[in-house]
C-alpha cells in the first residue's frame, strides 16, 4: 500500500456516505480499512507512538473527509422532514449504521476467535470498527447542529475538528464562544479525544466471543451508545438556539454546506 493514511480517509468517507451499502460491500470496505490501519499501526509502533495517540492522530486526519450535509440536503435525503422529526430520523439512521458496523465487526471477530491462527488480525478489525463508528457519530453530531440551527464558523477543516472535539466531550458546540473552533485542538481536547476513542475501542473488545455472541454484543452496544449521544447532543443544542427561535421553525433552506 503506497499511502495507507490516504486510503483510510477514503474508506471511512465511503463507509459514512449517505445511502445504504450492501452487506458484502460493507464487509469488503471494513476489511480493506483494517488492512490500511494495520499498515499505519506498524509504522506507529516503529516510531514508539502509543495506541491512544496514534488513534487520535489517524482520526484527526480522517474527519475532514466525513461527508457532512447541510440542512436543505438533509431534509431532501429524509423525505422532506424538518425540525424534531428530522432529528429523530437522523439519530435512527445513525443508530442503524453503527449497529450494522458493530454486527459486522463482531461477526468478523467471532470468526477470528474460532480460528486461533488468525487471531492476530482481529485487533486491526476492531480498530477499523472503532474508526467508522466514531466517524458516524461525529457526522451525526455535526448534522444535528445543522438541524438545530447552531452555526459553527470556520473553514471546513476547522469545523470538522471542532465537531470532533465536541464528540470527544459528548456535548454541542457553543457558537457564542469565540475560541470554540480555534482552541479545538488544545492539549485537553486531544486528551479527551484519545480517551473517547480508547473507550470506544474498549467497548468493541466485547465482540471477542465465540459464534455470533460478538455480533450481537457489538451491534447492541453501538446502537445504545449512539442513541445516548444523540439524546445528549439534542438536549444541549436546544439550549443554544437563538432567543425567540422555536425549534420547529428552523428553515431547511437556509443552511450552508460544510466545504472541506
Amino acid at each position: 500500500m503506497a499511502d495507507p493514511d490516504k486510503e483510510v480517509g477514503e474508506l471511512v468517507g465511503r463507509l459514512t456516505a449517505p445511502g445504504d451499502l450492501e452487506p458484502a460491500e460493507r464487509r469488503k470496505l471494513l476489511g480493506r480499512l483494517a488492512q490500511s490501519l494495520a499498515a499505519g499501526a506498524k509504522r506507529a509502533r516503529a516510531t514508539g507512538a502509543g495506541r491512544g495517540r496514534w488513534l487520535a492522530d489517524v482520526f484527526l486526519n480522517i474527519v475532514p473527509r466525513i461527508p457532512i450535509r447541510d440542512l436543505h440536503t438533509l431534509s431532501e435525503h429524509h423525505h422532506g422532514l424538518t425540525g424534531e422529526e428530522l432529528a429523530d430520523d437522523l439519530v435512527r439512521t445513525a443508530q442503524k449504521a453503527t449497529m450494522t458496523v458493530g454486527a459486522i465487526g463482531g461477526a468478523l471477530a467471532a470468526a477470528e476467535f474460532a480460528a486461533p491462527p488468525l487471531l492476530l488480525s482481529a485487533p486491526a478489525q476492531l480498530v477499523a470498527e472503532t474508526m467508522v463508528v466514531a466517524a458516524i457519530e461525529v457526522k451525526l453530531l455535526a448534522e444535528l447542529h445543522e438541524v438545530y440551527g447552531v452555526r459553527v464558523q470556520g473553514t471546513g477543516t476547522q469545523r470538522a475538528v471542532a465537531f470532533t472535539a465536541a464528540w470527544a466531550k459528548q456535548r454541542g458546540i457553543d457558537p457564542l464562544a469565540p475560541a470554540s473552533v480555534s482552541l479545538a485542538l488544545g492539549a485537553a481536547t486531544k486528551t479527551a479525544l484519545r480517551n473517547r476513542l480508547m473507550r470506544t475501542l474498549g467497548r468493541h473488545l466485547t465482540t471477542f466471543g465465540p459464534f455470533l455472541t460478538g455480533a450481537v454484543a457489538g451491534g447492541a452496544l453501538n446502537r445504545i451508545a449512539t442513541k445516548k449521544l444523540g439524546e445528549a447532543i439534542r438536549n444541549d443544542l436546544r439550549g443554544k438556539l437563538p432567543r425567540g427561535k422555536r425549534r420547529e421553525e428552523v428553515d431547511p433552506g437556509t443552511s450552508g454546506e460544510l466545504e472541506t
